[in-house]
């Protein structure tokens, strides 16, 4: 004893107090708090940073701020995925017409079903290549149609804008806004908006930035799914792009621009607000 407290550079009745102390309240709160932070890195697929940790843990009943889920995360070993860079599949070198930028930039949409975004992106699997095109409602961020394909064709899209339409029978005059690839501009998806009321939008040649939302969505699937993973088909792809976007990213994912609710939390917050 009296060799560990040389060690230790204490008397031998300071380490018997402090021995008798025991954990202090900061440390008995970590050890109660770091699980928890390892249970929300793990279901949020090893994505959310210190801001969204810190709002789970909220919500949880644990006060917590953005500094202290920083400090948790570190004590706890885990660390959030870093977005890359990924290229664009838009094919604007045809002879259809072009509609004009109604959108304009103005991401600012509080109304679920006033504006819809698609774009169309790709992912690598041992059979080829597996193309993604989505429909993003502007207001909640929420995936509301989807369609998969070993084709990057017209279909891909009609296929993805059917289902919004049949989810979500918006009013007349709806704006959707996409690049100008030529199978948004083709005359079968023109046609299917033109029948159900929905006013065509498109980006200026060249600038990803006119479609930012949709970019955005393709990075973070990017970077909190694809990327690492190894798909032997187009059907393991296919099931996990599906229940990342439905199980995840529509209904748990928070997102800073929604206040960090979920798109379907945000939803029925706009309907309250709507029926009140």
């Amino acid at each position: 004893m009296n060799l560990l407290c040389e060690v230790m550079q204490v008397s031998r009745s300071g380490y018997y107090r402090w021995k008798k102390r025991g954990q202090s309240d900061r440390e008995i709160e970590r050890a109660k708090l770091i699980p928890r932070v390892r249970s929300i890195h793990q279901q949020s697929k090893a994505t959310y940073g210190g801001r969204r940790i810190s709002r789970e843990l909220n919500d949880l009943g644990f006060p917590c701020g953005r500094h202290k889920a920083g400090t948790l995360m570190k004590l706890a070993g885990v660390v959030a995925k870093q977005r890359k860079k990924f290229k664009a599949t838009t094919d604007s070198k045809h002879t259809f017409p072009v509609a004009p930028n109604l959108l304009n930039r103005n991401f600012s949409v509080t109304t679920p079903n006033c504006v819809w975004v698609g774009d169309i992106t790709y992912v690598w699997t041992s059979e080829g290549w597996l193309y993604l095109a989505v429909v993003i409602d502007l207001a909640s961020r929420r995936i509301v149609g989807w369609s998969m394909n070993k084709r990057i064709s017209r279909q891909l899209v009609i296929d993805a804008l059917t289902m919004a339409l049949w989810r979500r029978k918006p009013p007349r005059g709806l704006i959707f806004h996409s690049d100008r690839g030529s199978q948004y501009c083709s005359h079968d998806f023109q046609t299917l908006l033109k029948k159900h009321g929905v006013l065509p939008s498109m980006s200026r040649k060249g600038n990803c930035w006119d479609n930012a939302v949709a970019e955005s969505f393709f990075g973070t699937l990017k970077m909190e799914l694809i990327f690492g993973a190894t798909y032997s088909s187009r059907t393991d792809a296919r099931q996990d792009i599906v229940d990342y976007i439905e199980m995840f990213y529509n209904s748990r994912r928070r997102h800073s621009s929604l206040g960090y609710m979920n798109p379907m939390e945000f939803e029925k917050q706009q309907h309250w607000k709507k029926a009140a």
